[in-house]
């Protein structure tokens, strides 16, 4: 069997959905899969979303915004990625869970459909498989507002870029505000690795990552929202944490990535940013249609 699995980013709080099944309060998949899921589900793939939690422990509910209760299953702790947690542990949980749907539903080949951060999460998965040799061919990638090469929210809190590289615009000022908090909450753990120093170089984590995504055809969507004339190109445009350079794997080798395609939207990165500053959530990443269009070629594309 051939399916889709939706994985949502850092800090998110994520059910685990099956193709026929969707938690019975709140958001059916969540704040950040229930529109994508909806739209793939629509086209007709087979449909999954991995679990994810913010800290360890199990995706069994989330009551902040538009969260969810009574998934249709919890699954363990040890197939759920904890979206503060390191990158390359995250990327083991997801690589077990994705070993799971293997096992358990008889899926063979799988097209990754990753939100932010989930792409760094799906790409060190996908190195976790191949190293262990396991059979699940990874038909695709497609990656909405991954920072392939940093955050620049993060750069700032590492101290590595300055704040005055945003100017005095209220509302980026505000985002980097939260961002710090999430940094002061977890020192060791997701946030401090999606850094341009963490990230990038010829010792950094992307280099470690050469070859993995050989013969898998990737797809790479980015929004540039937030736009500053003049801007610092270090921070500027963005999404609200990632930049259009970031999402768009701009510089990096040949041997880490080589899209098939890059798309741009005028796009947020999620809809807790459409939502504070009175946008709809169709211009969020993983809630606007023309993404959608996007998602659902790229996998016909690779089949």
């Amino acid at each position: 069997m051939r399916a889709v699995v939706v994985v949502s980013g850092g800090a998110a709080n994520s059910p685990f959905t099956t193709p026929t099944r969707a938690c019975g309060g709140g958001q059916p998949a969540g704040s950040t899969d229930s529109g994508l899921r909806e739209a793939l589900l629509a086209a007709g793939f087979a449909v999954y979303t991995s679990p994810a939690r913010a800290g360890r422990g199990v995706a069994d509910e989330d009551l902040d915004f538009q969260g969810y209760t009574e998934p249709p299953e919890v699954l363990p702790e040890e197939l759920t990625v904890n979206s503060v947690g390191t990158i390359d542990v995250a990327g083991q949980h997801l690589a077990a869970f994705l070993a799971h749907l293997a096992r358990t539903d008889g899926m063979t080949a799988v097209d990754l459909v990753a939100h932010s951060m989930g792409g760094l999460f799906c790409r060190a998965a996908i190195r976790v498989l191949r190293d262990a040799g396991h059979p699940l061919q990874v038909t695709s990638l497609i990656t909405l507002g991954t920072p392939w090469t940093g955050s620049y929210a993060a750069d700032i809190a590492s101290g590595d870029l300055l704040r005055s590289t945003v100017s005095a615009d209220p509302i980026t000022n505000a985002i980097i505000d939260d961002f710090l908090l999430l940094v002061s909450s977890t020192p060791d753990g997701a946030a401090t690795e999606v850094t341009t120093r963490h990230l990038c170089g010829p010792d950094g984590w992307n280099a470690r990552q050469a070859g993995v995504l050989d013969g898998i055809p990737v797809t790479i969507v980015a929004g540039d929202y937030f736009q500053l004339d003049a801007g610092d190109s270090r921070a500027w445009p963005h999404d609200g944490l990632v930049t259009r350079a970031s999402a768009m794997a701009e510089g990096l080798a040949p041997e880490v990535v080589q899209p098939r395609a890059v798309h741009l939207f005028p796009d947020v990165h999620s809809i807790f940013f459409a939502e504070p500053f009175g946008l709809p959530w169709e211009h969020a990443l993983t809630w606007d249609p023309n993404v959608f269009a996007v998602v659902t070629g790229a996998i016909l594309d690779a089949r």
